[in-house]
């Protein structure tokens, strides 16, 4: 089998499949990556020895319907990289659940890390990251894990949180469409979820099945999905401190051991 590391993502803004790709570089020059976000596809089965799963955190955990579609795979015999994202502020149990998901699964989960990119909804927090001094750190840590590998080294990585899990993220509001809007269905196609359908001339977006992940912002190229006033000003407010801290990037091997 070809030493091929399988990056298996959900990145409705982006920052997620940039961090998980830069940790697949450091591991190994052969990379596939599989978008778990593509509503109309079933993901494939790995075909590889090593598969990198990352996630975006959404209050603590990660998101349902990127999970769903993890649980579909068979892992017996393979390894795994639990990688979570998160925005600058806490991942809390998101990387706990991630690397049970993928032992379910039957993945020796060999390596884990939690990494930093810009906040989706307070895109002030966490700007421009991941960035340099994060790409020096997150490719060193791929190339200790392809070293671990190589070597043959067994045993489960142990990962910080809590069993139960928190309770998954309430949704107060979705986004919205302002004036500027086109209509051009683009934020409709790009919602994992398909939270949203345009309706006689109207952008309607279901409470229910939204996630906030914003995929619907990344994509307009309008700039015209945005959260409510209301909303947008408690999120500034309450991420407001973090907008001058530098969030960690946690990396772990083996014996709960976080590498400096």
């Amino acid at each position: 089998m070809r030493e091929l590391t399988e990056l298996y993502y959900f990145s409705p803004t982006g920052g997620t499949k940039k961090a998980g790709m830069l940790l697949c570089e450091g591991i190994s020059w052969d990379v596939e990556a599989v978008d778990l976000g593509k509503k109309e596809e079933a993901p494939r089965e790995p075909e590889g020895d090593l598969v990198v799963a990352a996630m975006p955190v959404f209050g603590g955990r990660i998101p349902g319907v990127a999970a769903e579609k993890l649980r579909t795979l068979n892992g017996k015999g393979k390894k795994a990289v639990a990688v979570a994202v998160y925005g600058n502020r806490a991942y809390e149990d998101a990387l706990l659940e991630l690397k049970d998901i993928l032992e379910e699964c039957g993945f020796e989960v060999t390596a884990a890390a939690a990494l930093v990119a810009q906040h989706s909804m307070v895109p002030e927090v966490g700007a421009g990251r991941p960035d340099e001094e994060d790409q020096k750190e997150i490719l060193e840590f791929g190339r200790k894990v392809r070293e671990k590998l190589e070597k043959g080294s067994h045993g489960a990585v142990e990962i910080p949180g809590n069993r139960p899990y928190k309770d998954e993220m309430e949704i107060p509001a979705t986004p919205m469409s302002a004036p500027s809007c086109t209509k051009c269905g683009r934020c409709a196609m790009a919602c994992p979820t398909d939270a949203i359908r345009i309706e006689d001339g109207q952008v309607m977006t279901e409470k229910e099945s939204c996630i906030l992940c914003m995929a619907c912002k990344a994509d307009c190229p309008e700039h015209a999905r945005i959260l409510p006033p209301p909303m947008q000003e408690m999120m500034d407010e309450k991420l407001g401190a973090f907008r001058t801290v530098r969030g960690a990037n946690e990396l772990f091997l083996l014996s709960f051991r976080k590498l400096q």
